[in-house]
Parts: structure tokens; C-alpha cells; sequence
């Protein structure tokens, strides 16, 4: 198995991104190649300078690099060279396995539809990262890849999201809701409206209506569908209040030394609600319907984060995530056909 990392990709590139690849190679290496992709000359002085050992690795040098800021068409169709368009395309070529990339969400997103392209039946492929929840961790999708969404395409990530819970988490008959400022079906804009309409005629899915932000976290669901725009803020506001409230609890016990002992005795439970809120821990989001496993890791990633994108670039791999997607959604089409012809 073939693991191409952006090294150049991130706001903390390339420290991160060396030091997260050197600790997935630690941490389980066996069976997977990693290739760093971008300035070889940047990537080994950070290498020196963190005391990584670049050995095991493949190096390719890329002359170019893309900006946060670069417009992302004009970025994939004009900087060949950079290391997140030449990754994309050794993917296309069937030259490794996965992609991996902190940088740009929007180059991402148009460098897999345009070089990598989709599986049969998706049009645009939506960032899906998995949350946790009171209840049960649930997907939510799209995060950022789709700012602006027709209500087709939210009816489209409904069913991939559904048949990722299905096929790769194991849940069965997942239960798909649509973000919305309230639960009535006459509630939202226009296209979520129509979106909502759509989802509940759609046979391949389990629709439970909408969900109000409020009730997002309890978990009761399996998978949360919304444009790019909403499930980005949905995701950020989520890691923000998460922080803050561990930093005010934090604040709280170490008031006296009453809290302090207080502390002791809920340390451990502390420790597992970190880890739980800690968005590094997941690591990145697959782009769902990308015809080869491509994974967003988040743009201030650390190390962690990049370790464990890595990691989930693996699980993507072994658990053959695309060709499991295209399998299902060719299921949906024909049961969807043969209900349709039934119906007449």
C-alpha cells in the first residue's frame, strides 16, 4: 500500500506534516509506503531541525506550492507541479493508493472531481467526518467541500452517507437527518425544502426529517446531511465550544484547594471527554464519492492530526472504501430502478 502525503499542505506544514508522517510510520507502518510530497529542501530542513530520520520515505520534489489563497480552479490547472495537484494525479494514474492533504479544501475538492473524478453516480464529492455524540458517533456531511448545494446533491450525500454508516461502520439501516432551523418539514430555504422533499421520497435511505443544531450532538442519529457551508460552521462551532468549555471546567477546579481534590475524583472521566471533543483524533474527512480514497485533513492540523489522517487514509485502502461506495450505489440504482418499474 502507497500513502502519498501534501508535506507542503497546512498552516503548520512542513513541521507538522514530516512529524505526523514519521509518527504514522511508527505507530503502524507495516505494509503501507509513504511518499512526501513538495520542497525537498524545505522538507529536510524540518526534518533536521525535529530530529526525524527521513529513511524510511520516498521524497518528491515539487517546484510549486498552493496557497489558501489561490483561486482553486486556476491552482489545480495552472500549478502542476505543486505537491497537491501532482499527488491527485499519481493517484489518478494508479501510481499509490491515497491521498492525503491539510491544504487548500477548495483545490482539493476541484482536484478530485477534475483529475481523480468520482464513481459511478456522484456528480460532487462531500467531505463526511465522523462526530462524536452523547448517544453513538454519527457522520456528518457535506463539512466544506460544497458551500453552495442544490437540493439533488444533499439528496445524493444522504444516500453516500447512508451507505458509508452501512457498509464500512456496520451500522444498520442508518438514519438520516437534514440540518435545519426547525423540525417541521415547512421549515428552512426553498432548496432545503425541496431537499427535504427529495430525501423522504428517496428509497434508499431511512429519512427521520429534519434536525434542529440543537439536538445534532445527542447522537440519535447516523448520519447528518447539509450544504458545505452549514456543516462547516456546524463542525468549527462544534470544536470551539468544546474547547472552551474543557478551558472553563480546567479554570473551575483549579480555583482552591477544594476543587482541586474535587478534580481528582472526575480526572479520568475529564480525560475521556478530551479525547472524545479532540478533532485531531479523528484526523481527516474522506471525500465521499472521489473515485480513490482522497482525505482532507483539517488546516491547523498538528502532527496528531496528520498521524491520524494518515491513518484513516489506511482504513480507506484496506477496507476498499471506493470500490465499496461504487458496489452500493450501483444496489441503490438498481433497487431504486426496480421500485420505480414496480410502482408503473
Amino acid at each position: 500500500m502507497k500513502i502519498l502525503l501534501d508535506a507542503m499542505g497546512g498552516d503548520n506544514a512542513p513541521k507538522s506534516t514530516v512529524q505526523g508522517a514519521a509518527d504514522a510510520v511508527k505507530e503502524f507502518g507495516d505494509g503501507m509506503t509513504l511518499a512526501l510530497l513538495g520542497d525537498e529542501a524545505k522538507i529536510k530542513a524540518a526534518a533536521q531541525e525535529l530530529g526525524v530520520d527521513l529513511t524510511p520515505f520516498e521524497l518528491i520534489h515539487c517546484t510549486e506550492d498552493v496557497d489558501m489563497h489561490d483561486d482553486p480552479v486556476k491552482a489545480v490547472r495552472h500549478k502542476t507541479d505543486s505537491s497537491l495537484v501532482k499527488g491527485l494525479t499519481m493517484l489518478k494514474s494508479g501510481e499509490a493508493d491515497a491521498f492525503v492533504s491539510a491544504g487548500s479544501t477548495g483545490a482539493l475538492h476541484v482536484g478530485t472531481s477534475l483529475i481523480v473524478r468520482t464513481v459511478k453516480g456522484v456528480k460532487r464529492p462531500a467531505l463526511a467526518t465522523c462526530m462524536p455524540g452523547k448517544k453513538q458517533p454519527f457522520l456528518l456531511l457535506d463539512c466544506g467541500a460544497n458551500a453552495e448545494c442544490r437540493a439533488e446533491m444533499l439528496n445524493a450525500f444522504g444516500t453516500m452517507g447512508s451507505v458509508y454508516m452501512n457498509k464500512v461502520m456496520g451500522r444498520k439501516d442508518p438514519a438520516v437527518a437534514l440540518v435545519n432551523n426547525g423540525a417541521e418539514d415547512t421549515k428552512g430555504t426553498p432548496m432545503y425544502r425541496e431537499a427535504h422533499g427529495l430525501l423522504k421520497a428517496n428509497p434508499a435511505i431511512r429519512f427521520v426529517g429534519n434536525i434542529e443544531p440543537r439536538d445534532i450532538m445527542a447522537g440519535e442519529v447516523d448520519v447528518i446531511v447539509c450544504d458545505g457551508f452549514v456543516g462547516n460552521v456546524v463542525l468549527k462551532l462544534t470544536e470551539g465550544v468544546a474547547g472552551t468549555l474543557l478551558g472553563m471546567l480546567k479554570d473551575i477546579f483549579m480555583q482552591s484547594i477544594v476543587t482541586k481534590l474535587c478534580y481528582l475524583g472526575v480526572k479520568g472521566g475529564l480525560r475521556n471527554l478530551k479525547h472524545m471533543m479532540d478533532s485531531e483524533e479523528i484526523g481527516g474527512a474522506p471525500l465521499l464519492g472521489a473515485a480513490k480514497p482522497v482525505i482532507k485533513a483539517h488546516g491547523s492540523s498538528k502532527a496528531k492530526g496528520i498521524k491520524n489522517a494518515i491513518r484513516q487514509a489506511k482504513l480507506c485502502v484496506a477496507n476498499d472504501l471506493c470500490g465499496t461506495m461504487q458496489s452500493a450505489l450501483a444496489e441503490v440504482a438498481a433497487k431504486a430502478a426496480a421500485e420505480k418499474t414496480d410502482a408503473k
